[in-house]
C-alpha cells in the first residue's frame, strides 16, 4: 500500500445490483461490476489481464471479509465468490484461496461456503473469542492506552506465514469509534488480536491505532487490492447493523490500491447520507453527543475519529488530499 495506484478510486454503480426490500443480490449483475471496475482500475481490456497485475498461480491469497454486522451487513457472498473465481481464472488452486475472518461466529453467520467452488478455505482465526493461537507471537504492536495488562496486539498467523497476498473486502460503514469501518480499519483491526481495548472509553486511541497497525510489515506489503463492498451499508450505530432504519443501499462497489483515497470517498458517502437524515456530522466532537441511545442518530457511545483516514495518510500508506483524488465512476 498504496501500490501501483495511489490515489485512484473507481466506483461501479448498478441500480439493479441489489433489491432493497429484500437484500437479494443480483449475482450475474455483481460480476459484471467486478469485471468493470477492475479493467477500468488497470486499463486492461480483459478482467482476467487485470486480475493478473495483482495475483500470480504461485499466490497463496488471502481474501479478507468483513462480518461484524453479520448476517445483514457483511462482505456479499456473492462479491467474495466473484473474487475468488477470478483467483482460480488466473491459475491460483483453491486450496491456495482463504477467506477469512477473525471471529468463527460472525463468519458461519453468512454462509460462504455455499457461494464458493470446492476446495477454498473459510477460516476463523478465533474460534472462541480472545484465543491466541491463530496469531503470531513474534509479530506485534506493542502500546499502553491505559494500564491495562496485555498491551500487545499480534498479527495473524497465516498472514505472516502463509499469504502471499491479500484482497481487502470491506464494507460501507459508519463506525462510532473511528467514524468509518472501511479499508483501513478492515486491514487492521481485521488482522490483529486485542484492538478493542482502544476504544474502551469516551474518547478512544483509533485515530492513531489503525494506521499504526496497517502499516505494519507484513500487513503493508501483502495487501495489494482492495474491493468495498458498498451494495447496502450502515450510515449510524455501526460497525454492526441492528436497525433496519440505519442501513441503505449504496448499490456499488469500489476498486482501489490506496485504502486511504478510498475510505475518503467512504467518509463523503457516509457524511452525505447522514445530512440527508438530519444527523449529526461524524466529525462532531461534542460530550454532549455521546450517550448509549443507539436508536438516535445525534447520540454516539464516543467521539469519532474519522480522522484515522487521514493520519494514515502521514505513514505513506495512501492520498488523503481530496484535490490529488482521481475518482472514475462507472454506471452499469
Amino acid at each position: 500500500m498504496p501500490g501501483p495506484y495511489p490515489g485512484q478510486v473507481v466506483r461501479v454503480h448498478s441500480e439493479n445490483s441489489i433489491d432493497a426490500a429484500s437484500g437479494k443480490v443480483n449475482r450475474e449483475l455483481v460480476k459484471q461490476m467486478l469485471a468493470s471496475g477492475m479493467k477500468t482500475l488497470t486499463g486492461d481490456a480483459r478482467q482476467e489481464d487485470a486480475w493478473a497485475r495483482f495475483i500470480s498461480p504461485k499466490d497463496v491469497v488471502g481474501v479478507k471479509v468483513n462480518c461484524s454486522g453479520a448476517p445483514r451487513i457483511r462482505s456479499s457472498p456473492e462479491i467474495v465468490a466473484g473474487i475468488v473465481e477470478n483467483l482460480i481464472a488466473v491459475g491460483v488452486p483453491a486450496k491456495h484461496i482463504f477467506v477469512y475472518e477473525r471471529f468463527e461466529d460472525q463468519l458461519k453467520s453468512v454462509g460462504y461456503g455455499k457461494y464458493l467452488p470446492e476446495g477454498v478455505n473459510i477460516f476463523a482465526v478465533e474460534t472462541s473469542r480472545s484465543s491466541i493461537l491463530n496469531y503470531d507471537p513474534k509479530t506485534y504492536v506493542e502500546t499502553s492506552f491505559f494500564g491495562e495488562d496485555d498491551t500487545r496486539s499480534n498479527v495473524v498467523r497465516l498472514l505472516s506465514e502463509s499469504f502471499t497476498k491479500i484482497v481487502n473486502v470491506p464494507n460501507l460503514k459508519e463506525h462510532q469509534a473511528s467514524g468509518v469501518t472501511g479499508c483501513l480499519k478492515n486491514i487492521a483491526y481485521g488482522n490483529f488480536s486485542n484492538v478493542a481495548r482502544s476504544h474502551n472509553a469516551e474518547k478512544t486511541h483509533t485515530r492513531t491505532f489503525i494506521g499504526t497497525l496497517a502499516a505494519v510489515e507484513p500487513v503493508r506489503s501483502r495487501v495489494v487490492l482492495n474491493i468495498m463492498d458498498g451494495l447496502a451499508g450502515v450510515w449510524h450505530a455501526g460497525p454492526f447493523s441492528e436497525s433496519a432504519k440505519f442501513r441503505f443501499y449504496p448499490k456499488q462497489l469500489m476498486f482501489g490500491t490506496d485504502p486511504v483515497a478510498m475510505d475518503h470517498k467512504l467518509i463523503e458517502i457516509i457524511e452525505e447520507k447522514r445530512k440527508a437524515e438530519g444527523a449529526i456530522t461524524i466529525f462532531d466532537r461534542s460530550m454532549s453527543h455521546v450517550g448509549r441511545d443507539n436508536s438516535n442518530p445525534n447520540t454516539n457511545h464516543y467521539i469519532r475519529e474519522p480522522g484515522h483516514v487521514e493520519f494514515a495518510s502521514t505513514l505513506g500508506l495512501g492520498v488523503f488530499d481530496a484535490a490529488k483524488i482521481k475518482l472514475k465512476v462507472v454506471e452499469l
